[in-house]
């Protein structure tokens, strides 16, 4: 059985910063990308952030490039998300997903975690 799950969700101030956490299990984490996405009540899903296959190769969307970092450790089956400089309108449920292409949009992912809620307000 598939499962992504992700956590480190929060309430926090502009400015500030979270990490979110998303664990796999149930298909072979390293031969898959994993991805990040966003979604509030007023945009589609939006893409964030996703690790290709090889630790290295990574590529971000415009609005968090150079804010957020994506990184996965392979021997844990985990993706992580450090956001810095957080703003308002980051506000929204982050969901954890996994293709078995490098594709920088929702139809691509194969496999979704059920997302984690970030609120950034003052």
């Amino acid at each position: 059985q598939v499962q992504l799950v992700e956590s480190g969700g929060g309430l926090v101030q502009p400015g500030e910063s979270l990490t979110l956490t998303c664990v796999a299990s149930g298909f072979t984490f390293s031969n898959f990308a994993v991805a990040w996405f966003r979604q509030t009540a007023e945009k589609d899903r939006e893409f964030v952030a996703i690790n290709s296959f090889s630790v290295q190769v990574k590529y971000y969307g415009d609005s968090v490039n150079g804010r957020f970092t994506i990184s996965r450790d392979n021997t844990k089956n985990t993706v992580y998300l450090q956001m810095n400089d957080l703003k308002p309108e980051d506000t929204g449920v982050y969901y954890c997903a996994a293709s078995t292409g490098v594709v920088v949009a929702a139809w691509g992912m194969d496999y979704w975690g059920q997302g984690t809620q970030v609120t950034v307000s003052s």
